[in-house]
């Protein structure tokens, strides 16, 4: 992929495709070692093949396995048989498998209440993280409506998904979808992911797979639009997203227009005061 020019850079984001995953892992690998995250423990989570947990300050990239039986059709993704059947259909056990990631808001709070420019919005649209001006202050984590932002406890410093910025400077897919062997985790221009992702869908029901469905792709939505979204087979309560997500930054405005109501009128106040102390 060559480097476009800086004044004709469309926005670049994430498709994540959950139906072709099978849970590698191959991304957190590659997410760890190109940009120097640090270990993150490896506990067992006792949620079946799970040992990172999730999203936080040394897991940028986070596969989740979601375990779940039920009696489903032939055509369902990441289906294992048990042998029981009445036609149609099994009594069958399958996993959910998705990687999580940063979403890089459209309206992202995080950078709205960042107060050292240590967030900033690059070229490519994409939601940055820089270390280096990061004062720990922590305002960005709680404003993040999933919960993604994370600090590390040895210093304090917040840390996420850049979508490999440095990568992407020099032309680069970043390292997550560099490595992911079944192209679940798709990366290239927005507009053309969210028509290829709809594409899909409209495949996946053709199929059977009617409770397929896009997550994060609506600019109408409570951020904006996500950066980085997703096709999910259940919903999203499941796969621990939120349904309706909204930007917590949305009444700032709105609070800044009392606050100045308030106080023009304390100091209308103090000025008749003043006036009245004087006759």
């Amino acid at each position: 992929m060559s480097v476009p020019d800086a004044t004709e850079i469309p926005r670049m984001g994430f498709f994540t495709d959950t139906s072709v995953c099978i849970g590698c892992k191959a991304c957190e690998v590659a997410c760890k070692e190109w940009n120097g995250v640090p270990e993150d423990g490896l506990v067992w989570t006792g949620h079946s093949h799970d040992n990172s947990q999730g999203l936080s300050a040394d897991t940028w990239r986070h596969v989740a396995f979601i375990e779940q039986r039920a009696t489903v059709g032939h055509h369902q993704p990441n289906l294992q048989r048990t042998g029981a059947s009445d036609g149609d259909t099994d009594q069958a056990f399958r996993w959910l498998m998705a990687s999580d990631v940063c979403k890089h808001c459209t309206h992202a709070a995080c950078l709205d209440v960042c107060p050292t420019g240590a967030i900033f919005r690059s070229e490519f649209g994409t939601v940055v993280v820089q270390a280096d001006v990061c004062n720990g202050c922590g305002y960005c984590v709680p404003a993040c409506p999933y919960g993604v932002i994370d600090k590390r406890p040895d210093d304090g410093r917040v840390f996420k998904c850049t979508l490999c910025y440095d990568r992407l400077q020099v032309g680069q897919e970043p390292a997550c979808a560099k490595a992911c062997p079944t192209d679940s985790i798709q990366f290239g221009v927005l507009d053309d992911l969210r028509e290829r992702a709809t594409l899909r869908v409209e495949r996946l029901h053709a199929d059977g797979v009617t409770e397929a469905r896009l997550y994060g792709h609506d600019p109408s939505d409570g951020v904006g639009g996500d950066g980085a979204f997703f096709l999910l087979l259940d919903e999203p309560e499941v796969y621990g997203l939120p349904p309706a997500p909204v930007v917590t930054t949305a009444d700032l405005p709105a609070m800044w227009r009392h606050s100045a109501l308030a106080a023009a009128g304390l100091l209308l106040i103090g000025l008749l005061s003043a006036a009245g102390a004087r006759r």
